[in-house]
């Protein structure tokens, strides 16, 4: 077996995990908002984002990135001088702060200290769709 290719799916498979994550997750806060009267309800919502966010979030984008540094060292580190990759990891880098943002929210939610609305919260589940179109192009096209 080839190794390469071995790393090569194990990075998209942490890739689809993490951003199935990031799809979910801000969809949970909707709903967790939209029922914050109901004390039952909001209950089970904390024990799903928690969950989701420390057992299936964190560890994929720890992953992707772990096997993402390996792909560009089987690559050679010249690698990086290439534009398309340097666009790449600039998208990936934004995308992990907006996990990270999610983490906060996931906290102001859970203390009861949330001011945002479930409607901020259905635009902010657009980020990562618009993020990963960026980035499946410029991993395709490979621009400079």
């Amino acid at each position: 077996m080839n190794f390469y290719l071995i790393i090569k799916a194990l990075h998209l498979i942490s890739i689809i995990s993490w951003m199935v994550g990031l799809l979910y997750l801000p969809r949970i806060f909707v709903y967790h908002v939209e029922n914050f009267e109901k004390k039952q309800t909001t209950e089970i919502f904390e024990i799903m984002e928690r969950r989701l966010y420390n057992y299936i979030m964190r560890p994929a984008m720890l992953f992707s990135w772990i096997f993402g540094i390996i792909l560009i060292y089987l690559n050679g580190l010249d690698v990086l001088t290439y534009l398309w990759i340097q666009i790449k990891l600039t998208l990936v880098i934004i995308l992990s702060v907006y996990h990270e943002y999610l983490g906060r929210c996931l906290n102001q939610l859970k203390n009861s200290t949330n001011t945002k609305t479930s409607r901020f919260y259905r635009y902010l589940n657009e980020v990562p769709t618009v993020l990963l179109i960026l980035i499946v192009f410029v991993v395709i096209i490979k621009p400079l």
